[in-house]
Order: C-alpha cells, then sequence, then structure tokens
C-alpha cells in the first residue's frame, strides 16, 4: 500500500509539473498584439483600417483590384475594418485591434502624444490636398471678416479640417467661442453637415472631399476658401498611412510588402486617372453600399493629390496650431513620429526620390 501511493505521488507531481510547462506556452503566445504567427513561421493576419472616402483612395484601389493580397502573398491574410473617424482608428490601434491604416495628420497627432510617443508611426504619405471652406450663397459671406458670428461645420472636434478651420480664424482676426471670439464651430459628421447646410441651419463647412463637392452640388454652395492656397507648393498632407508600432518592428517584410503595394498603387493612380476613379467608386459602393454620382467623383478628384510623400512639414504646422489651440496640453515632441525606412529602400530601389521626414 505504501509503495502504491508513492508511486500515485510521483506520478501527479509529474503530471503537475507538465501541466505548468504548458502554461508557460500559452502565456507567451498571449503576450502578441496579432493573432497571427511571426512572417516566416506561417499564417498573419494584416488588419487594415481605412475611410470609403476618395481621399483613401490607395485602400479602396488596393483593396477592388486585389493590388494588396498579391503583394502580400499567400502566407498573409488582409482584413480590412472601415472606419468614419481617425479617432475610432487611434482608438482601434490602442485596443490592439488594427495593424495599419490610413488616417488624417491630427489623429494620428493625438495618438502618438497620448501614448507618450510609442502607439504609432508615420510609414508613408497617401493624399495631399481636398479639403475645402464651402459657404451658403445666401449666408452673407464675402470676406473672412463676414464669418463674424457664423456658424460653421468640421467633421469632428479636434480633427485636421476642424483644427485647420480654427487656425485660419486666428489669422484672420477671429476666434471660434471656445477661444474667446463669436464664431460658432459645429463638429458634425459630414453627412449631416450636408442636411444641415441645406436646411440653412449652418452658414459654411470645411470637410474634405467628396463631402466639398457635395455642399456645392447637391446644396448650391459656393467655395470660399481651397485649403491647397494656404500651404506652399500647394502641398499638405490629408491622409497618411500608419503602423502600430509593435506590429511594424515584428513583422517588417510583411509591411514591407504592403508598402510596395502602396507605392504601386499611387503611381497607377496617379497615371491612371479614370481607372482608378472607377475603382474607387466601386470600393465605396462596397463599404457603403452606395457609390457617388458620378459627376461628384470626377469634381472632387480634381481637389486631391495621391501621394506617398507624408509631407511631414505640413504635420508639424498642424501640431504647433493644435497646441496654440490647446487641443494638447504640451508642445509636442514629433521626433520618433516617422519611420520612412522601408519606405525609402523602396523607393531607392525603384529609381525614385527618397520623402523626409
Amino acid at each position: 500500500m505504501k509503495k502504491l501511493l508513492s508511486l500515485l505521488l510521483l506520478i501527479g507531481l509529474i503530471a503537475a509539473v507538465t501541466a505548468c510547462g504548458g502554461d508557460d506556452d500559452d502565456d507567451s503566445g498571449a503576450e502578441s498584439t496579432n493573432t497571427g504567427d511571426d512572417d516566416s513561421a506561417g499564417a498573419l493576419t494584416l488588419r487594415l483600417g481605412y475611410f470609403p472616402n476618395i481621399t483613401h483612395a490607395q485602400a479602396l484601389v488596393g483593396l477592388e483590384d486585389g493590388t494588396f493580397a498579391e503583394s502580400l502573398g499567400s502566407n498573409v491574410t488582409l482584413e480590412p475594418v472601415a472606419f468614419n473617424s481617425g479617432t475610432e482608428v487611434i482608438t482601434a490601434i490602442f485596443a490592439g485591434e488594427i495593424d495599419l491604416s490610413y488616417i488624417g495628420p491630427n489623429p494620428t497627432i493625438n495618438g502618438y502624444v497620448q501614448s507618450d510617443g510609442e502607439a504609432v508611426r508615420v510609414i508613408a504619405g497617401a493624399t495631399s490636398g481636398g479639403a475645402l471652406l464651402v459657404v451658403r450663397p445666401d449666408a452673407g459671406i464675402e470676406e473672412a471678416a463676414d464669418f463674424a458670428g457664423k456658424k460653421v461645420a468640421t467633421p469632428s472636434l479636434g480633427n485636421t479640417q476642424d483644427v485647420a478651420l480654427r487656425n485660419w480664424l486666428l489669422d484672420n482676426g477671429l476666434a471660434s467661442r471656445e477661444n474667446g471670439g463669436d464664431v460658432q464651430v459645429i463638429p458634425t459628421a459630414n453627412p449631416d453637415a450636408l442636411t444641415l447646410f441645406q436646411q440653412g441651419e449652418i452658414d459654411a463647412a470645411w470637410v474634405p472631399e467628396p463631402w466639398a463637392t457635395r455642399l456645392v452640388q447637391e446644396a448650391d454652395g459656393e467655395i470660399f476658401l481651397d485649403e491647397r492656397d494656404l500651404w506652399d507648393a500647394g502641398q499638405f498632407v490629408t491622409t497618411q498611412l500608419i503602423a502600430e508600432t509593435g506590429f511594424l518592428e515584428e513583422h517588417p517584410d510583411t509591411v514591407r510588402d504592403f508598402l510596395s503595394a502602396h507605392i504601386e498603387i499611387t503611381q497607377f493612380i496617379q497615371d491612371n486617372p479614370e481607372e482608378a476613379k472607377t475603382l474607387v467608386n466601386q470600393g465605396i459602393e462596397s463599404a457603403t453600399g452606395e457609390p457617388l454620382p458620378q459627376e461628384v467623383i470626377d469634381a472632387a478628384w480634381e481637389n486631391i493629390e495621391p501621394t506617398f510623400d507624408p509631407i511631414a512639414s505640413s504635420l508639424r504646422e498642424s501640431a504647433a496650431a493644435a497646441f496654440e489651440l490647446e487641443f494638447l496640453e504640451e508642445e509636442p515632441n514629433l521626433e520618433n513620429l516617422y519611420a520612412l525606412e522601408l519606405l525609402n529602400e523602396i523607393l531607392a530601389e525603384l529609381g525614385l526620390d527618397p520623402v523626409e521626414a
């Protein structure tokens, strides 16, 4: 009986040690923010954020014509996720739900600052231009001073166009109510801004394409200002490509393959605008269930410039404006925001000039 009890005790101890070893393996796997394995070990899932609008043209074209999937190869599963705002994207990145995303500059700045410079890196540009200030013809706005006391919509509080408007007001001796002036800046979802504009409930809107064109074509709006006129050479970043820092560090080969596709798509859009517009509109329909009217996409297309240059100088100016407007508690240190090494490696191989951070 004693020998039997000793044997049972020994078996129990061996089982316990084996079980503890299994728990260690599970814990090491749980630390990863992506359920896929390492690039060299097998399958990987790349979760891509984007917006279904024309300033995210590369995302829409690449998803529609399969360029991303072809470049990434059979071991990588591309999982696209459509968003409505940059704030949603940053929240998803913080939650470990997104690996790469097309996004505007100001949400990128916010995500970088909120994470103490840890969460995100800009790895390429995507779109320059495509943001305009549109006024109602009967709002009595002929010059900047006429915005005093008016109601102006922007897509959301602290987003790229919201900061641009508030900064422009200050440059013209005006200010929003929050900044001690009498201009009522109303953060409003773009579809709602169109409705309010049609109903005469707002006097103007600073919005990205295609919403600026829709305000003109569907609500008889008039373009008061094209934001390109405020920037050197008419270039400023509207959309850029960012990576979650951990994903970039763990899967550089996959990110490089994606960037190769991004550059290829950008060149395709530049060289084949009509085909690109068709693919973009198909992508919008796939994501929203409804394409843009052809006259809208044709007109809006004239206001954007696809580019893989992130136009870093314009983002830094936007960051300075956000700080001045007190959207940021302290002046941001953006020293490590850009990670353009992979992009520039590919550009060098293609005989193209590098881009700067």
